[in-house]
């Protein structure tokens, strides 16, 4: 790949949501591209129109996973669950 390839992945509205993984790696990228300068405004907007999508795919895989680490928390307290003195991870 050469030093002007981009490297952001474009997934299309009908594949499936990419990981938490893959959308803050893409993410990361869109940021640094960003900040690199030297595109146009059209571009740029794109760019950002993308970054915005991917955050909220990272903010939705945060969510997920909190309501599962609290459903989690909440077995392990209730009285009488026998994995009371489990570690939680």
């Amino acid at each position: 790949m050469s030093a002007g390839a981009s490297r952001v992945v474009h997934v299309p509205a009908d594949e499936k949501t990419p990981s938490y993984e893959q959308a803050r790696e893409e993410l990361t990228e869109v940021v640094r591209r960003l900040e690199t300068g030297g595109l146009t405004l059209e571009q740029s907007i794109e760019l950002w129109e993308r970054g915005e999508k991917l955050a909220a795919v990272c903010e939705e895989w945060l969510q997920g996973a909190r309501v599962k680490l609290a459903a989690a928390m909440a077995r392990r307290a209730e009285p009488g669950s026998s994995h009371a003195d489990d570690a939680p991870f």
